[in-house]
């Protein structure tokens, strides 16, 4: 079939083997005596035995072999032809099929307890923050998580660390390299969270935001032996939990990108210019997610709150640049920095729902981002995946900030690690 001018896939390569078989039978015969002593070339209806005595029968020999020698050259040369056209169209289909069959299969794996809905809830706590009303206790130590390239922009979280601290909340920011490897972070993790305990003698509420609660998730997964007497819950905001299209999309081997070299060109980035590890980024693909669950799963006692959220699609904020974001530099410096977020993000968003179908905040699908087994917050309010860091400056003062969304998230999880707390008692007695 022809569409605009262009041979179906599925019957270019039938039409090339056609050709190369027209070729293969013509000159069978010259191949298959090829590899005799005589190198003469024959028709089926004219065999002669005997050597060639006159000028006529050398000059026909030497044509033959002329022609044995183009048959075997069309045969080498149709064979590889066919190999490289099915590889191309092999490429082809696996670069446009993407991800298609990888998001959301979290949700689609039998094995994985289900998801509870916390929305509700969460949009209760967050009403009554805005009134006023803070009721995270102090007896608990909150660390916060920074996500991918968290060294490498405005800080991460400060503004939220300065809002807790204004509440007499004891809050930390995990000091890890984000472009590092998730078991190698899980690890770092591990030797911070001990060293605030034993330093405290506090427990401590883990909130990591895009690939810092990949991070966290592992390293309570990894060394929960070590750590379930020290840790009360994990919050993932925005987190790839089953994986990345975008991740996957960009490093899924046998694609046309591989003939640009983008796994290089990736490579070089991370590790010479951010000076981080490719490996930070290809954890985050679903291959890696599938292998890294399947051998760590978040233990089922651990009380787990994951929240995701859509970003705005409108031309209006395709066209507009994010809010100027602030790095501290020293004691009382800053640095402007004009970053187009919020278009980058929508723009993203608006790619992942037409190539597949997927709301997301722009780097993250939604689905992706629920835990099995966790409550889950489904927030209606449109927020793109920087927000949750680079809250704008002048946002609407009527709605919630990006640190009363992480405080109402933590509060929702002291709820729920109550809850578990009382069902453990329960079944005790």
């Amino acid at each position: 079939m022809m569409t605009d001018g262009v041979r179906d896939e599925h019957e270019l390569v039938p039409l090339v083997s056609e050709q190369y078989n027209g070729s293969l039978s013509r000159g069978q015969l010259c191949l298959s005596e090829a590899s005799g002593s005589d190198s003469r070339c024959a028709s089926s209806g004219d065999m002669p035995t005997d050597v060639p005595e006159s000028q006529n029968d050398i000059a026909r020999g030497a044509a033959d072999s002329s022609s044995e020698n183009s048959s075997a050259l069309v045969v080498s040369t149709g064979s590889t032809g066919v190999s490289l056209f099915q590889g191309l169209v092999n490429r082809a289909r696996r670069t446009v099929r993407g991800s298609a069959d990888d998001i959301g299969w979290l949700q689609r794996d039998p094995a994985m307890p289900p998801v509870e809905d916390g929305t509700e809830r969460f949009t209760e706590i967050l009403d009554s923050i805005g009134h006023g009303v803070h009721r995270l206790p102090k007896s608990m130590i909150y660390l916060l998580v920074p996500g991918l390239f968290s060294n490498h922009g405005p800080l991460y979280f400060s503004d939220t660390k300065t809002y807790f601290s204004k509440l007499g909340l004891t809050c930390h920011i995990a000091k890890i390299h984000s472009e590092s490897s998730v078991e190698k972070n899980a690890t770092e993790l591990r030797d911070y969270i001990e060293e605030i305990y034993w330093g405290s003698n506090k427990r401590i509420m883990l909130l990591g935001h895009s690939k810092g609660g990949i991070d966290a998730a592992a390293a309570l997964s990894m060394y929960w032996p070590d750590l379930k007497d020290k840790v009360a819950g994990l919050v993932l905001a925005q987190s790839p939990y089953g994986g990345s299209p975008i991740a996957s999309d960009i490093l899924r081997q046998g694609q046309l990108g591989d003939y640009f070299n983008v796994r290089k060109l990736m490579e070089i980035v991370i590790s010479k210019v951010i000076k981080g590890d490719l490996q930070a980024l290809e954890d985050l693909t679903y291959d890696k997610r599938r292998e890294f669950l399947k051998k760590h799963p978040l233990p089922k006692e651990l009380p787990v709150v994951s929240c995701h959220t859509e970003a705005k699609i409108s031309p209006a904020v395709l066209a507009t640049l994010s809010h100027v974001a602030h790095a501290e530099l020293g004691q009382a410096t800053k640095l402007p920095v004009m970053m187009p977020l919020g278009a980058a993000m929508a723009t993203c968003a608006q790619l992942l729902q037409i190539r597949y179908g997927q709301k997301s905040d722009g780097l993250v699908t939604c689905c992706d981002a629920e835990v099995p087994g966790s409550v889950v917050v489904r927030p209606k309010r449109k927020l793109d995946h920087a927000w949750m860091v680079y809250s704008s400056l002048n946002d609407d003062p009527s709605e919630a900030n990006a640190s009363q969304v992480c405080e109402a998230l933590l509060q929702l999880l002291m709820e729920i690690e109550q809850r578990k707390k009382h069902e453990v008692g329960a079944k005790d007695e």
